[in-house]
């Protein structure tokens, strides 16, 4: 083969690999399309016989009368997510941290496959440990010092159980976001005299902190729509929970307790269907508003 058709044949190549590539990534957009199309179309029957406000702002669930509201429902999600994130971040980001900076090799080699270990346990395993451990103590232990009685099926149970779910998946997350900053930052800071403890906070921290927004997101995404450990632990009772110690019905165990059951009435159906409607909305918008943010973070801090 000449140079020339050797030249040609390599251009001919670039040129699928690159096409391939793009078709891709549109396969991957249009299935995002497609699947929110396919909710949609599933969802006009309650559309065209309820308001969309009603829907989304009214708390009555009575699906044989014809009430379906779904704002306990949206509140239940949120509450439980903010909680197992608000507990997971300082935990992860601290462990992250005690790895990658100060911990020694051997250290390393043990902690690695323990969250590979945690990150593949199933839902219903994490789902088991919380009924059997977290809603005994929260119900005869914890509960009792703040409210007169719970039976441990609560938003804390969920947030608890949440929490340890995703806590391998953003230290596995932070650690690699850590690694990547440069090592002569840190030499940098500690000729400045700087101790371990400001040199990891102020500078891998400040550096890492597009990456770090975006592992956050990914584990919103992941505790949100989170179904079957959820749907075990926080006692499926339709009400907007005014404490940590009641119980709570997020819009995933909605779905996953009723699909399937009352598929012989349309309306109920299409409801379901507008309800994973919504949990694919929130999560889509909060993801698009999280890689606004975070551009202009990156833009701020010039990474």
């Amino acid at each position: 083969m000449t140079s020339k058709k050797l030249l040609e044949y390599r251009i001919f190549k670039d040129k699928i690999a690159s096409r391939s590539m793009f078709l891709l990534t549109v396969f991957s957009l249009l299935i995002i399309i497609v699947m929110g199309y396919g909710l949609y179309s599933k969802s006009t029957t309650i559309l065209e016989s309820h308001s969309i406000w009603k829907l989304l702002f009214d708390s009555q669930w009575e699906p044989l009368k014809g009430n379906f509201g779904f704002y306990s429902f949206i509140v239940s999600s949120v509450y439980v997510t903010v909680l197992s994130v608000g507990i997971a971040l300082p935990i992860s980001l601290l462990t992250a941290l005690y790895i990658t900076e100060n911990a020694q090799p051997w250290v390393k080699k043990v902690i690695f496959p323990v969250l590979d270990i945690l990150a593949g346990i199933p839902p219903v395993v994490y789902g088991l440990w919380g009924t059997l451990i977290i809603v005994p103590w929260i119900s005869d232990s914890l509960g009792t010092r703040f409210v007169e009685y719970t039976n441990g099926y609560t938003v804390l149970a969920g947030g608890i159980v949440l929490s340890v779910m995703i806590i391998p998946l953003l230290v596995s997350l932070f650690i690699e976001i850590f690694s990547t900053v440069p090592k002569d930052f840190r030499d940098a800071s500690a000729s400045l005299g700087a101790t371990r403890w400001q040199t990891s906070r102020k500078v891998v921290v400040r550096k890492a902190l597009p990456g770090i927004i975006a592992a956050v997101v990914l584990a919103i995404s992941r505790a949100f729509g989170e179904t079957l450990a959820v749907l075990m632990v926080c006692g499926n009772v339709i009400n907007i929970p005014k404490s940590l110690f009641e119980g709570c019905y997020p819009l995933s165990a909605l779905i996953a307790n009723n699909y399937g059951e009352m598929l012989s009435l349309p309306l109920y159906e299409s409801a379901l269907m507008f309800a994973a409607l919504v949990l694919f909305v929130i999560i889509l918008v909060f993801n698009t508003v999280s890689r606004l943010i975070l551009h202009q973070v990156k833009r701020s801090y010039k990474v």
